[in-house]
């Protein structure tokens, strides 16, 4: 192993006489990606936590990967997306251990949903019961790919689409999964791939795995991961609301209607098995139905106390209860015929539970809710603070944490990132962008919009920035706070010159490559697409974002929290909203440079901007490219 990271020795390496630039094709050393190597490098030594905010073309990658792998440290880093640790793991952890000529012993560790289960695929063939020629073609390719795979991940097999409802079939989950009373356990890939990490020096996750293994900790139900010296989280911004899924307990349709399932996969071979619990099953399945029919009527997202106050919906959330109730009582007689039976037992008793458990009061310290989807619904209770719970985790693990997003600070403040993590005076870093803004952005703050309330303004946005597309020759996205507006700025732009890409009418990743491949389209996107989307070059040359990103007012986890900020004598729209809405702007801005070569136009609709005096806040932490109200100076600038 090697020892701890010399001063400066890191920053260095990424210098122009370091092996970087001797080998890396078009690298150019920057000062800001060497100061971020360096406090990193010095947070892992001190075991700090660190939280560091690298614009984008920082080359944070880097930054991070360097001294961490020079350091005589376990390191597990966490990225935000199962792509991005793949590419960190396939492409950019190769390429640094090449440069840096150090040996390492690394590992990808994924969530249990990601890797083949082979007693789930052998349940699967035998129950015979697929649904289309299709789904029988899609398992003929899973068994085949099984038969040769070492890792068993899915990413390997391209031909079977992410979205196949044969993937939940033959992969496991943790109420699912038979652990080492599985026939098949030796062969597991989940328990082969934690070893692996076990083993590791250092070990790529993504944040829902990371947060699954610290749930669990919580729990006190042992860990995932191995125990580390310094844990990198890669896309930060993202961990404050992940942890609120993680840290929640919750029931869905789905989990209900899978438990189902495999207690009916698991009655083969068990002589009566099945007439005894049928009934039983079939009384669940009703259950379940009769729910999602009686939640109809409601808002699909709200306070449980709305559920509650609906006589049809308690009711059928009562008669739900009942249900497990009775199935938990039926499996009790048959769990110990087989380790599958038992398992099934388990599970329904733990979804019984957690049913009772949210059924309950609502404690001051968390917040009950419910959703309801297209074809089920899941109940919810969160809680409010995540950050003392966070604060103790990472207090027990006595090691460097580091966090590094293009998205923490607010006007050059980390305050509303670090109250949500719980970090108590950590080191703050703020090292902007190495971009040349000046030279390659122009933001246009139009005029004459109306408020953003009024009832034509997504048709006054089009109208704005119709002008702007002539200018740029397409080439644009579209950014919406809402899929209501984008679908209304969809049909307003129908008679568009330019190709129209629309979120919801393919696979996000189907959309993004036709719209590199036209050179001239124009994208509309909401939610996901504010986030985690690159294109460099011509292809796109204008993000324009219509309102404000600020939370939906009805959400309901969001409502309790912004209470809880005001019995604590805070401002809610000052100390939570605000904020939030800062962070999220910054990541569709970030959409339109991407390279020191790329040259666009961002354009923010929103007249609060200019208007409100929080306003301020919002410009003051975007990058610092120039300004103008002027059209002209739009045309101007793509004349150019």
């Amino acid at each position: 192993m090697t020892q701890a990271v010399d001063d400066h020795a890191a920053s260095s390496l990424l210098g122009a006489d370091g092996p970087f630039a001797r080998e890396v094709p078009n690298f150019a050393p920057r000062l800001t990606q060497q100061r971020m190597a360096d406090a990193v490098a010095d947070a892992i030594d001190s075991h700090d936590a660190l939280v560091v905010e690298a614009g984008t073309g920082t080359g944070k990658t880097f930054a991070y990967l360097v001294p961490a792998l020079l350091s005589d440290k376990r390191v597990i880093v966490s990225t935000g997306t199962r792509n991005l640790q793949d590419q960190l793991f396939h492409r950019d952890l190769p390429r640094v251990l090449g440069i840096l000529g150090v040996k390492k012993d690394v590992a990808l560790l994924k969530g249990r949903a990601n890797y083949l289960c082979k007693y789930r695929l052998q349940q699967t063939v035998e129950s015979g019961q697929l649904r289309s020629r299709k789904q029988v073609d899609e398992l003929q390719t899973i068994r085949a790919w099984a038969a040769r795979t070492r890792t068993g991940d899915r990413a390997e097999l391209a031909a079977v689409p992410e979205g196949s409802p044969l993937w939940p079939r033959v992969t496991s989950t943790a109420e699912n999964c038979l652990g080492t009373e599985c026939p098949f356990y030796d062969e597991c890939f989940v328990f082969k791939a934690r070893r692996r990490a076990q083993e590791a020096d250092m070990v790529v996750v993504n944040h829902h795995l990371l947060l699954s293994d610290l749930a669990l900790r919580r729990e006190g139900f042992g860990s995932i991961l191995p125990e580390a010296g310094a844990y990198i989280l890669d896309e930060a911004h993202q961990l404050p609301e992940l942890a609120g899924q993680y840290f929640s307990v919750g029931i869905s349709a789905r989990q209900v209607t899978e438990l189902a399932a495999d207690t009916l996969a698991e009655c083969a071979g068990q002589p009566g098995a099945l007439a005894s619990l049928q009934p039983a099953l079939d009384g669940v399945n009703d259950a379940v139905r009769k729910a999602r029919l009686a939640f109809e009527a409601l808002p699909k997202r709200g306070a449980f106390a709305q559920l509650e106050a609906d006589a049809g919906a308690a009711e059928a959330l009562e008669a739900l209860g009942n249900a497990l109730d009775d199935l938990a009582g039926v499996l009790v007689g048959q769990a110990e015929r087989s380790k599958g039976l038992a398992s099934v037992h388990a599970r329904c008793v733990v979804l019984d539970q957690r049913l009772q458990r949210i059924a309950g009061r609502d404690g001051e310290d968390e917040v009950r809710w419910y959703e309801v989807s297209e074809r089920g619904f899941e109940l919810s209770s969160t809680p409010l603070d995540l950050a003392p719970q966070l604060q103790t985790l990472r207090n027990a693990t006595d090691a460097a944490w580091i966090h590094t997003s293009a998205t923490l600070s607010v006007a050059g403040q980390f305050e509303h990132f670090t109250r949500q993590m719980g970090l108590v005076d950590p080191v703050t870093l703020d090292l902007g962008s190495p971009f040349d803004y000046a030279h390659q952005a122009l933001c246009w703050l139009p005029q004459g919009l109306p408020e953003p309330a009024a009832r034509d303004y997504t048709q006054r946005v089009i109208e704005t920035v119709r002008p702007v597309l002539e200018a740029s020759k397409g080439r644009a996205f579209l950014l919406f706070t809402s899929h209501r507006a984008l679908k209304l700025a969809a049909d307003l732009l129908t008679d568009a010159p330019w190709p129209l890409f629309v979120q919801g009418t393919a696979p996000r990743h189907q959309l993004l490559s036709d719209f590199r491949d036209s050179g001239n389209g124009v994208l509309l996107g909401a939610a996901s697409f504010w986030e985690g989307v690159d294109v460099a070059g011509e292809a796109l040359s204008v993000v324009a974002i219509d309102k404000l990103p600020f939370a939906s007012p009805d959400d309901p986890v969001l409502q309790a929290r912004l209470d809880a900020v005001r019995r604590g004598g805070g401002n809610p729209f000052r100390d939570w909203q605000i904020p939030a809405a800062v962070i999220a702007l910054k990541q569709g801005a970030g959409r339109l440079i991407r390279d020191v070569h790329d040259r666009g136009v961002l354009v923010l609709c929103d007249p609060r901007l200019c208007e409100k005096a929080y306003g301020k806040l919002f410009l003051a932490s975007l990058p610092p490219i120039p300004r103008t109200r002027g059209l002209a100076d739009v045309q101007a600038f793509f004349g150019e």
